[in-house]
């Protein structure tokens, strides 16, 4: 699965100005109830993302979380990806503020799918080299580039 499959430019916000997790949930649930011939609104979204939340946290550490949403009446795989001005509490294990959010909505049958798109964030948020590019590059457009256009190693 590429990510440019999934990501598009319109679902992407730079610079966001938020102050809680809660808050962080709103603006996905916004972005991606948005997309064409969804039946879902920003609310059941948002109830989701909050349902796995309470799991545990999405923070994978060095400021990043991938947080996911999985939903009935929805059987496409959605992305959407936050940048913060300044990071926020996400419980993170090594306790830092997360600034870095690429948020997944998937159908609630999409388990494979699901794990094998977490796994390709995972390793490449884990790069510290793309991080930084990823914080240091003002322009949305430019970080849409970088993570559409990213491979491993």
């Amino acid at each position: 699965m590429q990510i440019s499959n999934i990501l598009t430019p319109e679902r992407m916000l730079c610079h966001v100005q938020v102050t809680s997790k809660k808050r962080v949930f709103e603006y996905f649930s916004r972005l991606l109830a948005q997309e064409e011939n969804i039946e879902l609104s920003s609310h059941e979204i948002l109830d989701s993302f909050l349902t796995r939340e309470r799991l545990g946290s999405t923070a994978i550490d060095h400021g990043i979380a991938i947080p996911h949403a999985r939903v009935i009446k929805y059987d496409v795989t959605l992305a959407a990806f936050l940048q913060l001005e300044t990071g926020v509490d996400f419980g993170a294990i090594d306790k830092q503020p997360v600034d870095l959010l690429f948020a997944l909505m998937v159908p609630e049958n999409s388990t494979e799918e699901h794990l094998e798109i977490l796994a390709q964030l995972a390793s490449m948020f884990q790069e510290s080299e793309f991080r930084d590019r990823l914080r240091n590059t003002k322009n949305c457009q430019e970080k849409f580039k970088l993570l559409t256009q990213w491979h491993h190693g």
